[in-house]
């Protein structure tokens, strides 16, 4: 698995507080927050380190809307690419879109375009909610992949994760959700510990500390050795990542942002 392949799953996982039910011997009942915690023109940046190393930038950020077949449908793009020594010896670029339904937020289309140091990844994804199953258009031929309801692309769950209402949320509560990534099922699971303030270059911060539980021989050393926290607020935002890895360890730092639909309450 290539480095930048580590990063998104790294930062994947951040999508998840929320995400589904959470168990604790009953599945808990999802519902949104009142407050739909994304807008047009909003642009969240991070950098990424790879040990001492400025490895990377990634930007998130919510494009436009449109229609089609009259539904409401967001626009949003995720970009990565490496910095320093780091593009020198394994230059890459990443994109990511996902078009999601303004009302489910399930994606209608993902789009990946990966260059890591050539190694080529390319996904046009199509899912058809009625019939729950997606097409890929970049294959040579038209692969019907079967997925359970409600399924999302590793992008849209991001942005699907962040609507959800966890005020309630107690530690220990496990979340799992089923995500469609590389042509396979690709389930998270991940803990919620405490809310915890972390100091940032913006200030002091109240957050929700997450660690992942991941399946042996996959991406993490240990169930511990991750740590994520996400904004206390409207908007769900993740502020920092820090994880130890098989190839060593990341560092993903909120850098800058704008257009959030509720200003960050640093201190």
């Amino acid at each position: 698995m290539k480095l930048s392949k580590y990063i998104l799953v790294a930062f994947a996982i951040t999508i998840l507080p929320g995400m589904a039910g959470i168990k604790t011997g009953n599945t808990f009942e999802m519902k949104r927050q009142e407050v739909l915690p994304f807008k047009v023109g909003e642009e969240v940046t991070y950098r990424i380190h790879y040990g001492l190393v400025n490895a990377g930038i990634a930007t998130v950020a919510v494009k436009e809307t449109s229609r089609v077949d009259g539904k409401l449908i967001y626009h949003m793009v995720g970009k990565g690419h490496t910095t320093g020594m780091t593009d020198w010896f394994f230059p890459t670029k990443d994109r990511y879109e996902t078009y999601m339904d303004a009302k489910t937020l399930l994606p209608i289309r993902f789009v990946r375009d990966v260059d890591e140091g050539g190694y080529i990844i390319k996904r046009n994804i199509h899912f058809d909610r009625e019939l729950n199953r997606a097409v890929d258009h970049e294959l040579a031929h038209d692969t019907i992949f079967s997925l359970p309801e409600n399924v999302h692309d590793i992008f849209s769950a991001f942005f699907y994760a962040r609507s959800l209402d966890v005020k309630d949320i107690k530690p220990g509560d496990i979340i799992d959700i089923p995500v469609f990534l590389d042509h396979e099922m690709f389930p998270f699971k991940i803990k919620f510990v405490k809310r915890e303030e972390i100091d940032t270059k913006f200030g002091d911060i109240l957050c929700l500390k997450f660690v992942p539980i991941v399946q042996e021989g996959r991406v993490f050393k240990e169930e511990d050795d991750m740590h994520l926290w996400i904004s206390d607020d409207v908007n769900h935002i993740p502020i920092r990542i820090k994880s130890e890895i098989l190839v060593g360890s990341i560092k993903v730092d909120l850098k800058d942002y704008k257009g959030l639909v509720q200003p960050l309450n640093f201190k």
